[in-house]
């Protein structure tokens, strides 16, 4: 199941998508499997066009419940977009996931957050302020301790409310695991993907 790219997992093949595969990729969508387009239609959401539901449903009955999780916390979370994938993009660039950094970065611009923003949170935390910066300390800590410290704790149910700084930890958790995961796979980002930036100076997170 490597790749011949060089990758040690490879997504599934047109012919190895199956009911329970497919019912895998309609939790991310809030679908029944056999709404979901069909391997090599060609749709818009064709499976063979996303590699990373193609490597998780190797393992459907875990991914669809993963999937489901995931697609709530993108699609229904609380958390605003902009801070969700200031954590994100932080998340890729400390663990250095090309994969997520080209992925997020899209995802990111797609939703509104600006580039020079994206630039600068690549050079630091320096740049930010109030809740941008709040977050992204929160993550760094986060990463660094495997927990947020108590204060940053209370200033985060303060600024965002409980929920969404529920939801903050669960985001930073979920793409640091998936990270680890597709960097094992050696799973390459797109062609065309913005690519990662060197590590900033200061606010590095040591692994």
């Amino acid at each position: 199941m490597s790749g011949s790219d060089g990758s040690l997992l490879a997504p599934l093949t047109a012919g190895e998508w199956g009911d329970d595969e497919y019912a895998a990729f309609g939790a991310l969508m809030a679908l029944p499997g056999e709404k979901v387009p069909r391997a090599g239609s060609g749709h818009a959401a064709d499976p063979l066009k996303f590699d990373i539901i193609g490597l998780l449903a190797r393992h459907p009955k875990m991914a669809r419940r993963f999937l489901t999780f995931n697609g709530w916390l993108l699609q229904r979370g609380e958390l605003p977009l902009r801070l969700r994938e200031l954590a994100v993009l932080r998340v890729a660039i400390t663990r250095r996931s090309a994969f997520f950094w080209g992925e997020h970065f899209k995802v990111a611009t797609e939703g509104g957050v600006p580039e020079e923003d994206i630039a600068r949170l690549a050079k630091g935390n320096d740049g930010f302020v109030g809740v941008d910066r709040l977050v992204l300390d929160a993550t760094d800590e986060l990463i660094r301790h495997g927990r947020a410290e108590e204060s940053t704790w209370r200033r985060l149910t303060e600024e965002l409310g409980t929920h969404q700084a529920m939801e903050l930890i669960f985001v930073v958790g979920t793409y640091a695991m998936l990270a680890m995961a597709f960097d094992t796979w050696r799973l390459a980002p797109p062609a065309g993907s913005a690519p990662l930036p060197a590590p900033p100076a200061t606010n590095t997170v040591p692994l």
